[in-house]
């Protein structure tokens, strides 16, 4: 009969002359998750360092303090580990706000995606990967995913929201709402990337957002 055995697949080799730790059975490697945390984190440091073409699994693993063998173990390729990260961030998506209003909700929204669309990591990152899907047909599926997944479902919540509270009409077009609400943040922010926002800039976009809502 077949015996398989676990093993730490992060653990490193048992000092010279001293025999290895004995090993629980089951049925696959362990990976440990503060180590997948740490390469995943390192991904995005290395990305804002030098861009994906010139980033590498050894610039990854040196800034993670692991091996190699630990980001092989996780993913493929540079490919296959921009591509897991991209669509983590899908499955994430944003917080749904909830403030009792529809111009409150998208306030809050427009806040929260600000400080991440203009934090220094992303301003670099998302330009540099919007080049690369340019070229890649993979890294530009997996972002569009991300984009739309992300921005969809709490766009969606809103308008529930509001629809329910008798702000919007029911049945109002989803793929217009996501792009009214979307786009212009997304346009000031990252393509046309322009210095610090007016003072209150979010809160007029909200309340132009709100009667465009309305109105459809």
């Amino acid at each position: 009969m077949l015996v398989r055995m676990t093993t730490n697949a992060d653990a490193p080799a048992p000092p010279e002359g001293k025999p290895p730790r004995r090993r629980a059975p089951a049925g696959a490697a362990v990976l440990r998750e503060d180590v997948t945390e740490a390469i995943r984190a390192a991904v995005f440091e290395e990305l804002a360092a030098v861009g994906y073409a010139r980033m590498s699994i050894e610039g990854i693993a040196r800034r993670a303090g692991v091996g190699k063998t630990a980001v092989y173990r996780r993913w493929r390729s540079k490919l296959h580990l921009v591509l897991d990260l991209v669509s983590a961030v899908a499955v994430q998506g944003l917080p749904a706000p909830d403030t009792g209003s529809l111009e409150g909700d998208l306030r809050l929204l427009y806040e929260v995606t600000s400080r991440a669309l203009r934090h220094p990591v992303a301003g670099q990152i998302i330009p540099d990967l919007q080049a690369e899907a340019a070229r890649n047909p993979e890294i530009a599926d997996a972002m569009q995913k991300a984009l739309r997944e992300g921005q969809q479902g709490v766009a969606s919540g809103i308008v529930a929201s509001a629809a329910a509270r008798g702000e919007v009409r029911e049945g109002i077009d989803l793929e217009l709402a996501l792009d009214l609400m979307s786009g212009p943040l997304y346009w000031r922010a990252v393509v046309v990337r322009g210095p610090k926002l007016p003072k209150g800039y979010l809160a007029s976009l909200a309340r132009a957002t709100a009667a465009a809502l309305k109105a459809l």
